[in-house]
């Protein structure tokens, strides 16, 4: 904890040193809040998500809108706690709760948003009827994404969990039936991509396929993700009620919002709300 502790003191320190004398979000003259905002996200299909699907809608209301690109999953909630970014897309409900818990912030998520899904991958089969017995598959070996890999493949009938395990913190001991006797090979997330070549099988959460220009939709099957592990639009806590916020959520609400998803994010896994 030291060495986070560290770690986000010097991000903050960064931050802070490329920010304007002006923050943005600030309240402007007669007390109205300006419309000049900074939208955080990493590089990648969030990024693009944002630009492509929330700016226009942002700038539609008079918004002007930067929009700051971050390479890790840190920066981004300490841009925004420290105020330097309006909002942020790039994680998941239960990422973003332990994340507050252990760093003392005070975030709130606005509403869901389509998400790339984790997907079974092989260039060893071309279904799932296909699997030999004792095929070997690589999985995420932290215990978030494991428990996501494990329950994508109890969907799709190839193993079948404990009933009395707490589902999103499944692990391999609560494997109660494995009829193709899979051979699980828990590696670093960010290395599953290769794994595809070196394993019969392997469980890619939906960033990292996108990031090594894999198509979601070449997996055997993808992962129908329970909400919490959804990516969020997040703001401040104290900014949950603004008028920033209710306007973020009225633009992913929209159905211009769902049009650009269907036409530019193919494969995305779609928030439970949007299917009501």
């Amino acid at each position: 904890m030291k060495k986070l502790g560290f770690i986000l003191a010097a991000s903050a320190l960064a931050l802070a040193a490329c920010g304007s004398g002006e923050e943005s979000g600030s309240e402007g003259t007669g007390g109205e809040a300006s419309k000049d905002i900074k939208l955080g996200a990493t590089a990648g299909p969030y990024s693009d998500m944002l630009s492509k699907a929330i700016v226009p809608g942002l700038e539609e209301k008079g918004y002007t809108v930067e929009l700051v690109e971050f390479s890790d999953y840190i920066q981004p909630n300490v841009a925004l706690d420290g105020g330097d970014i309006d909002a942020n897309l790039f994680q998941h409900t239960i990422y973003l709760e332990n994340f507050e818990k252990e760093n003392g912030m005070d975030l709130s998520a606005l509403i869901t948003v389509p998400t790339a899904p984790m997907g079974l991958y092989s260039n060893q089969y071309d279904s799932l009827e296909a699997i030999e017995d004792g095929a070997t598959i690589a999985i995420p070996n932290d215990p978030v994404n494991g428990a996501r890999a494990l329950l994508m493949l109890q969907d799709e009938g190839l193993v079948e969990l404990d009933p009395e395990a707490e589902v999103l913190q499944a692990s391999e001991r609560d494997v109660i039936t494995n009829e193709k006797n899979l051979e699980f090979q828990p590696i670093e997330a960010g290395q599953l991509p290769r794994a595809v070549d070196g394993s019969d099988l392997a469980a890619v959460p939906g960033n990292f396929a996108i990031a090594a220009e894999m198509d979601l939709l070449d997996a055997l099957a993808l992962e129908n993700m329970p909400d919490q592990y959804r990516n969020v639009v997040a703001v401040n806590a104290e900014n949950e009620d603004s008028e920033l916020a209710k306007d973020l959520v009225e633009i992913v609400e929209s159905a211009e919002f769902e049009a650009v998803i269907d036409e530019e994010f193919e494969g995305f896994g779609k928030p439970e709300w949007m299917a009501e």
